[in-house]
């Protein structure tokens, strides 16, 4: 078997399970999104904090010089505290409460991305009651869809993202109406773990017919935010390390023409740091059973819930064992059907004790972690700390 580079040792006194996060690979990451990012003229890049707000993460971005795309004031708050700058951070989700909205106007974000006219009307009352104007982009629902998981799709109109694109004019000439709010730009996302480059191609078309229908009105757009939605190999993580960036710009530099002034921004979050992280878990037990191994590890879908959640693939290692592969279903200690990691799983032999790492799992793992069954959060821990 083909596998990662894991300081194995170092590992031997650290409490399982846990995330382990590369930095070489995500300062690689970092750095192939800056030089392609560098070939396009007006190009920003918004980390999508809900992939992983892990502080030690989050400093490496900052100090990459990424913005950040945040969905709760929770976020807003990480963000803050890890030294992003304000005026780098936007600020999307569904359901704002207000003191979500308070926090931003208070902080000073760069935009709302809004959702809905209601939306928009609360916005503008908090705003002038603290006498500020919010700069804000609307999110369009294109009605394109996604080649991905059917829970992560969100640009289709039966998803509750988004404002309608008929809705569009009316939405912003109710933006232009209030005192307290500032059009700058309209908020596209179709969904997430996106390999195809023809749905951004779809995407770009559709951007294009709206933004042809609005310079037909006279009507100004600043700011062009495409989301993120860009994928990573789960199949093959140590050969295809980096996620293919220059295909992603590329895209959007073909499909979507700027005019002078005019900004794209994105929001890649999954493609930013899932190849860096790793779930690091024990092995209790292995256990004959009649029809099947299995190996029975002290990491769960508490941990790491894609697995049980979407049906999600990670690529398992034993990287304490270099004997002749066996084939194990390897599963956790939830009291729960569904916490199973991967079944007719092919490992190196797998003795009590040995660690097994989940790949890919830098990306809405330990954000994603719970306390079901009383246990305990796994820490995350950065490969220059240990």
């Amino acid at each position: 078997m083909n596998k990662g580079k894991f300081p194995v040792e170092k590992f031997q006194n650290i409490e399982t399970p846990f995330y382990y996060y590369d930095s070489e690979i995500l300062d690689k990451t970092l750095n192939a999104i800056n030089e392609e990012i560098s070939k396009h003229d007006n190009y920003y890049v918004h980390y999508a904090i809900k992939a992983n707000a892990n502080p030690s993460v989050l400093k490496k971005i900052q100090e990459a010089g990424l913005g950040v795309d945040c969905v709760s004031g929770g976020e807003i708050k990480a963000a803050l505290n890890a030294g992003f700058n304000a005026n780098k951070i936007v600020y999307a989700g569904v359901g704002k409460a207000d003191w979500e909205i308070n926090l931003g106007l208070d902080a000073g974000i760069f935009c709302f991305n809004v959702e809905s006219l209601e939306e928009l009307h609360i916005i503008s009352s908090l705003a002038e009651a603290k006498g500020k104007t919010a700069k804000i982009c609307f999110r369009i629902n294109p009605n394109v869809g996604a080649h991905t998981h059917a829970n992560i799709t969100t640009g289709l109109a039966e998803n509750k993202f988004g404002i309608a694109m008929e809705d569009m004019e009316t939405a912003i000439s109710e933006a232009n109406r209030l005192g307290n709010v500032e059009f700058i730009g309209l908020h596209f996302h179709i969904g997430s773990q996106i390999l195809e480059m023809g749905d951004f191609e779809a995407l770009c078309v559709r951007i294009n017919e709206l933004l042809e229908r609005l310079a037909s009105q006279g009507i100004e757009v600043s700011i062009i935010n495409v989301g993120g939605g860009l994928g990573i190999s789960y199949d093959d993580p140590n050969g295809k390390p980096i996620p293919d960036f220059k295909a992603y710009f590329d895209t959007y530099a073909k499909g979507i023409v700027l005019k002078e002034g005019q900004q794209l921004h994105c929001e890649l979050g999954r493609a930013v740091v899932g190849q860096m992280g790793s779930l690091i878990t024990r092995i209790l037990y292995t256990k004959q059973g009649k029809v099947k191994q299995f190996v029975i590890v002290d990491g769960g879908m508490s941990d790491l819930i894609r697995p049980a959640l979407y049906q999600a693939y990670h690529k398992i290692e034993n990287i304490s064992s270099d004997d002749a592969e066996q084939t194990y279903d390897v599963v956790g200690p939830i009291c729960e059907s569904s916490d199973v990691f991967g079944k007719a799983t092919a490992l190196n032999a797998c003795h009590r004790g040995d660690l097994i790492a989940l790949r890919s799992a830098g990306a809405y793992g330990e954000i994603m972690a719970s306390q079901y069954n009383c246990r305990k959060l796994p820490a995350g821990i950065m490969s220059d700390e240990i």
